[in-house]
């Protein structure tokens, strides 16, 4: 295999690694944005205004267009489920799917306990309570980005899993015991959005006393 003088030139000129050091990473220029990751993100933003005509199809109680809800609200949350695995397996991060995506939860999550009020199926009260979390929690964490990083720990993850099964049990056409099981589980969710968002809060304020460029890990 013979070398040209240019590449030697370009080998003995280049500083090099200490032994055991990676290669840095692919700038992230070089990911497509049009990758599976952020395709799974846009599909669940399109689901959403699919997912409330379904909700308040048929006057908002038709039980043919509840189940279709509760198929479509599924369905997103499942997107949710694998959309930033892929994204980190893969390495198809990107500036859009960091930005997309809590903004498709956000409107799915918001869609949904909003449609459930509206109908009567949810106290406004917890409907409020947790959409000023979730906005809060976004602008506290967009305050706090110039100094550092707020990362999603399990209670919040468990927190998001919660109130999909709760959304999800309530949007059914259910009676009875099915009904207050969905009002157990959206209690339980209140308690961990209450919670976790106060955990955040106590991050945020470490991490802006701490002082600018240090990220949590």
């Amino acid at each position: 295999m013979s070398v040209h003088p240019e590449e030697m030139d370009r080998r003995l000129t280049a500083p090099a690694r200490p032994r055991g050091e990676r290669a840095p990473a692919p700038a992230e220029s070089a990911v497509p944005l049009l990758n599976i990751a952020n395709i799974l993100t846009m599909a669940r933003i399109a689901l959403v205004p699919l997912f409330v005509l379904a909700l308040f199809a048929g006057g908002g109680h038709h039980t043919g267009w509840r189940i279709t809800a509760t198929l479509l609200f599924a369905l997103a949350a499942i997107t949710d489920r694998f959309d930033g695995q892929l994204a980190r397996k893969y390495g198809l991060v990107t500036d859009f799917g960091k930005l997309a995506d809590p903004i498709a939860d956000k409107a799915l999550i918001g869609s949904a306990l909003i449609g459930l009020s509206i109908l009567g199926d949810l106290p406004w009260w917890m409907t409020v309570v947790i959409c000023a979390r979730e906005i809060g929690i976004t602008l506290l964490r967009l305050a706090v980005a110039h100094r550092g990083v707020i990362p999603a720990g399990r209670g919040g993850k468990l927190k998001t899993l919660i109130q999909s099964l709760a959304i999800g049990v309530l949007v059914l056409p259910l009676a009875g015991g099915f009904a207050t099981a969905g009002m157990v589980l959206m209690w339980i969710a209140l308690v961990l959005t209450v919670v976790t968002g106060l955990d955040y809060v106590g991050q945020a304020v470490r991490l802006w006393l701490a002082g600018p460029h240090r990220s949590r890990r």
